[in-house]
This record gives C-alpha cells, structure tokens and sequence, in this order.
C-alpha cells in the first residue's frame, strides 16, 4: 500500500483523505534536495522501519519492524561523517538530532528510505513520517500526521509499503 502527502497538506492511506504537514522550503525533487534546506523530497519512499518510545507506551499494532528508542539515540546529519544519514548512539561528536525528543513528534516515526541505497553526502538526511506538532507548524523536510492517522497508518501498513510526496 502507498499513502500519499500531497504539497497542499493531504495525506490519502486506504482511501480516505486526512491532513499533515510538510517542510518549511516546500517540496521539491529529490535530486535538488540538500541537506538543512527544510524541503521535503518529491518521490516515493518505501518505509523502512518504525522507531517509538517505549515510556510513551507499548509497541503499536503494525506488520512493520519495530524498534524502541533510547534516551541515547540520535540520528547523524553532517554530510561529512561516514554515519551520515543514520542512527547514532550519544554522545556523537558529529552534528545529529536527537531522537528520544523533549515534545511528543518523535514518539512514533516511521523512517522512509530517502537517501539510503546509497547514501550521497548532503542529499538530505533524516527524512521521517513522524507525528505533527500540536500547532501544525512545517517539519525540516518529514511528512508529519496526527497520533491517530499514524496509528492507523501503522496498522494498515506493512513490509514493502512506501509514502509517496507529491504535488498536490
């Protein structure tokens, strides 16, 4: 199954229409993404993995695979590190984002296999499907939904699924 995020805020998964939000610089294609640009790549993206916090409850209801996080996990973002575009455990000298977040948008995020078969320095890291901010505001370049949809995301998806971002 593929869910769609379309650039004018919809998310379509099992027919039915929702909303999310998507990077601060637009979209644009995958190609002319670059790191710390905000733009969320055009393409479609097979979901790789599901990561959660396990104090924020129990694993979710999905087919996919499923890894807890740790207080320790952090994702690497300098185009210059052999660990760029990956997990990383903390403290890393390189520069990362932390994965165990002090607000709710990390506690379940799906990650999408942008960049990753190979991993080209600079093309964009850390391209996730997570949960939206209370406020709706833009993500740095992930597809971002409510709790409920990515709940029901994860129990409609399973291994070979992608999340497509598209023009609307």
């Amino acid at each position: 199954m593929n869910f769609i995020a379309y650039s004018d805020g919809r998310f379509v998964m099992d027919g039915a229409e929702t909303a999310c939000v998507l990077g601060k610089g637009g979209v644009k294609a995958a190609a002319d993404k670059r790191e710390g640009d905000g733009a969320s790549p055009l393409g479609t993206w097979p979901i790789r993995r599901l990561l959660y916090r396990p104090d924020k409850g129990s694993a979710p209801i999905t087919s996919l695979p499923t890894q807890a996080i740790a207080p320790d996990d952090g994702w690497c973002d300098a185009t210059d590190d052999p660990a760029y575009n990956g997990p990383v455990k903390l403290p890393y000298a390189a520069s990362h984002e932390r994965m165990w977040r002090a607000d709710d948008v990390y506690d379940l995020v799906l990650v999408l296999g942008h960049n990753d078969d190979p991993v080209v320095a600079g093309m964009g890291s850390a391209i996730f499907l997570h949960l939206m901010q209370p406020d709706r505001r833009k993500t740095e370049g992930c597809v971002a939904v409510s709790r409920p949809d990515m709940e029901l995301l994860l129990a409609l998806a399973g291994p070979g699924d992608a999340v497509e971002i598209r023009r609307a």
